[in-house]
């Protein structure tokens, strides 16, 4: 059974830091490309970050140069590292994992990843 649990969030300040982190167990690298999503009050889901098997990452555009995502396969944790936050940052994050042919169809759309963690709550105040 592969789980995955979130966990980092917490309440900063608009400029802020907060590093998410993506515990899992996943062992099967080769197979699986790992994203973060997100998910504020009233909004769809929307993809934030993705990394594939070979360490190639994508971001959306809302927060390329400040959020940076990574992975530490010896820890099966996955890493988002959040910068310079802005209060439309703020949200439920959740890690999740999809078949690497799924990801390379197009890595923003949810319905394609399998396995999703519970998520962290992240609140970012002006």
């Amino acid at each position: 059974q592969v789980q995955l649990v979130e966990s980092g969030g917490g309440s900063v300040q608009s400029r802020g830091s907060l590093r998410l982190s993506c515990a899992h167990s996943i062992y099967t690298y080769g197979r699986y490309c790992m994203a973060w999503f997100r998910q504020a009050p009233g909004k769809e889901r929307e993809g934030v970050a993705t990394i594939d098997t070979d360490g190639s990452t994508s971001y959306a555009e809302f927060v390329k140069g400040r959020f940076t995502i990574s992975k530490d396969n010896a820890e099966n944790t996955l890493y988002l590292q959040m910068n310079k936050l802005k209060p439309e940052d703020t949200a439920m994050y959740y890690c999740a994992a999809a078949p690497r042919a799924a990801c390379l169809l197009g890595w923003t759309r949810g319905a394609r990843y399998i396995y999703w963690g519970q998520g962290t709550q992240v609140t970012v105040s002006s």
